[in-house]
């Protein structure tokens, strides 16, 4: 887990960052999409994209939040044998009722990866273990539907995971979304049922659970970068 950050200079070094900076990198894909509008969005008084700020305000508990801190492709361990839950950013956002520890996932016509069914083929200890406490992290059932999306599980459980070690009472999950995409729309939800929560477009919806972390998830529908934006800040 890395603890030293250096502050970005531009879009551009969140290139460096990704799994595969050659294929990842272009127009109207998620990555430079989302980090053009979250560059952009440092001019703003609060920090974050439009459409997420309006997100925000739509929900009583999260409105009026202000950015404290964001990282691009930020890291979160999990249990079992695997690589770590990676956000495209993860964010530290201040409410009036405190911390918001947000992991943001960028979409742009790109799937949730894989299924459930698909990522249990054949299955090791180590994978079954992870679905295990990832399911007691989000306080669900581990008796799921295989079409569901491993993608949002441990996205999600990144966010809460973040708001325990930083002391945050808020938790939550933002599908950041620069394509229309009738698939993954309906993937998230899916998942969404599992929390009681019946989807909306370009709002956010409290989970139905327990614990000390409050936990909401949330879909905002974002413009493509223009030429202007995206020169202003790569």
């Amino acid at each position: 887990m890395k603890r030293i950050h250096i502050s970005t200079m531009g879009a551009s070094d969140w290139r460096r960052l990704l799994a595969d900076p050659e294929t990842q990198w272009e127009r109207t894909a998620s990555a430079m999409e989302l980090a053009v509008s979250w560059e952009c969005a440092q001019s703003t008084e609060r920090g974050l994209p439009g459409e997420v700020a309006a997100s925000l305000d739509r929900q009583v508990v999260l409105s009026g939040a202000q950015l404290l801190l964001a990282f691009p492709e930020h890291k979160v361990a999990l249990k079992g044998r695997g690589k770590p839950s990676q956000s495209d950013v993860w964010a530290l956002l201040l409410t009036d009722n405190g911390y918001l520890s947000t992991a943001v996932e960028g979409k742009a016509g790109e799937p949730f990866a894989s299924t459930l069914g698909e990522w249990l083929k054949a299955a090791s200890e180590g994978k079954h273990e992870r679905l295990k406490s990832l399911c007691e992290i989000l306080q669900i059932t581990p008796d799921l539907a295989p079409e569901l999306r491993y993608q949002l599980f441990h996205r999600t459980a990144s966010a809460l995971l973040e708001a325990e070690r930083f002391r945050a009472p808020l938790a939550l999950m933002l599908v950041q979304s620069f394509r229309e995409d009738p698939i993954s729309w309906s993937d998230y939800v899916a998942f969404c049922q599992l929390f009681g929560i019946s989807a909306k477009r370009g709002e956010i919806s409290e989970a139905h659970r327990s614990g000390p972390q409050r936990l909401f998830l949330g879909w905002v529908d974002s413009p493509l970068a223009s030429d202007k934006e995206i020169a202003r800040v790569v």
